[in-house]
């Protein structure tokens, strides 16, 4: 145990030391980029690594100081030399040992949680309620961190293809993909007052992607939603639950679809939509419909929902397993803020209520309404995160392999699906900050999370009603986080029966 906190603490410098120097060659010949994101996860890290390291130097020379103030026979400044050589040792030891670097908790971790392990609040959705389906194949992705993520050559379609399949039938409990698929909108119907009935010809689904890492039409190595992913989901959509390629659409209203996303499902799809914030290229640009979510709480955040969403019967929810710079993470809730009227500079965008406060002290989160909302979460009937690649900051490309177990130093290749947008949410945060226990703003993280399993009565009191009709929110799912991270074992999967279960095939 010594051997591996010792391990990591030199593991935790040796970061330092690099975003101290990444730092330093991005920001000084351009201060400006001090405000971009990564710039913001470097910096605390490189502050931590200063601070540490002016530790290890002050007491010394104060050491010094003092003997030679002692050999000059001024004891009283010798004294004051030896006091402060001490008091700095003493804080450099605390700061060390508290893990201000490396760790705030037994040089473990980082971040403070709203709860413990195996608490669950809240109510499950879906079919077999609270449950995540987490399906991993090493044989999907072979990407050694050379190329661009996203090429054929490091991406298995066939299976990829076989993962979506996979991640239907667990989530549904079904045998084949297509009576999957009908008990999947079965249930979103029956839960939405339409009745027990499948999909209808002619309802429109929109599956919103996250291109938050594109700024216009061309290719970049930064990370965004899987093309082969997004093809998966396509073809499952038309050539097993039988909807017309005219009833759906690809989105990002926000941002823009890629060359390599586009080619690769138009291609194969021509009749399916593709919705971006510009246009042209064969993508449609976004429309809006007006003040559509007026927010429970009074915000300046943008109020117009892209009207693919509101026109849409159906919304499937295709986040990014990453870190984020304020929020700690960026998952399914976040993902659905690009359905709003912002605009593509982040900068321009006001941002209230997303980040839970710094003592964890309860507060109304934006993401609750995003959840919540009857064009958003609301008509979300499968949210997705796309674990096949993963990141621990918001906007770069992926560039770390996974250590914990089954990754083993390699690309997560994951995917998990989910009817319950807290539980998936919730699983997706304990990979993270797992894996990545030093991820920037990781503390509260979770927050929102319980804001949103308990919106019928949440611990800040907020009254949820995004759409302002008076009619206030029920639990949105539940919440909670695993027994550890080697078991990943949740309240159902302990055999209770409250919480959630997170599903990883038949046994």
């Amino acid at each position: 145990m010594h051997t591996c906190l010792h391990q990591k603490k030199w593991y935790a410098w040796l970061l330092g030391l690099l975003s101290l120097l990444w730092f330093l060659i991005r920001v000084i010949p351009k201060p400006s980029r001090a405000s971009y994101p990564c710039q913001r996860a470097a910096a605390p890290m490189a502050a931590g690594f200063v601070v540490w390291l002016a530790g290890l130097a002050v007491p010394g020379l104060l050491w010094r100081k003092s003997r030679r103030l002692a050999h000059d026979g001024r004891a009283t400044a010798a004294g004051v030399a030896l006091a402060l050589a001490m008091g700095a040792g003493a804080t450099w030891s605390l700061f060390n040992s508290t893990g201000a670097l490396h760790g705030s908790e037994g040089g473990d971790v980082t971040y403070r949680l709203s709860d413990g392990p195996l608490s669950p609040i809240g109510v499950g959705k879906g079919i077999h309620p609270g449950r995540v389906v987490w399906v991993h194949d090493p044989k999907a992705i072979s990407w050694n961190l050379s190329g661009d993520w996203w090429e054929d050559a490091y991406n298995n379609q066939t299976a990829i293809d076989g993962m979506v399949s996979k991640s239907l039938r667990w989530a549904a409990g079904k045998k084949d993909d297509a009576h999957s698929w009908e008990a999947l909108f079965q249930y979103f119907n029956r839960t939405h007052g339409r009745g027990n009935v499948g999909y209808r010809a002619g309802e429109k689904i929109a599956i919103k992607v996250n291109m938050n890492n594109t700024t216009d039409h061309g290719v970049s190595n930064r990370i965004n939603t899987s093309p082969h992913l997004v093809l998966s989901i396509l073809r499952q959509l038309v050539e097993v639950a039988d909807v017309q390629q005219s009833a759906i659409t690809v989105l990002d209203p926000s941002r823009f679809i890629p060359q390599y996303l586009y080619d690769k499902c138009h291609g194969r799809f021509p009749g399916v939509a593709f919705v971006d914030h510009v246009g042209g290229d064969g993508r449609t640009k976004a429309e809006y419909r007006a003040n559509a979510i007026p927010f429970s709480v009074v915000s300046q955040n943008a109020s117009g929902i892209a009207t693919a969403a509101t026109d849409a019967t159906y919304l499937i929810d295709v986040a990014i397993l990453k870190g984020h710079v304020g929020q700690g993470v960026t998952l399914c809730a976040k993902n659905l803020f690009g359905l709003t009227s912002i605009d593509p500079n982040w900068r321009k965008n006001r941002h209230d209520y997303f980040s839970a406060k710094r003592d964890g002290s309860p507060s109304y989160m934006t993401f609750v309404d995003f959840l919540a909302h009857k064009d958003m979460g609301g008509k979300t009937m499968l949210f997705v995160i796309d674990a096949l690649f993963a990141n621990d900051l918001v906007d770069d490309p992926p560039h770390l392999k996974w250590k914990m177990p089954p990754f083993n130093n390699a690309m997560p290749s994951s995917l998990l699906v989910s009817q319950d947008g807290v539980a998936i949410d919730s699983v997706g945060l304990d990979f993270l900050r797992s894996e990545w226990p030093q991820l920037v703003d990781l503390s509260y993280s979770d927050y929102y999370l319980h804001e949103a399993a308990l919106a019928n009565d949440p611990p800040s009191k907020t009254i949820y009603d995004p759409e302002r009709d008076g009619t206030r929110c029920e639990s949105l799912g539940v919440h909670e986080h695993w027994n550890n991270a080697i078991d990943k074992r949740y309240s159902r999967n302990l055999a209770k029966d409250q919480g959630i279960e997170l599903y990883a095939g038949p046994r």
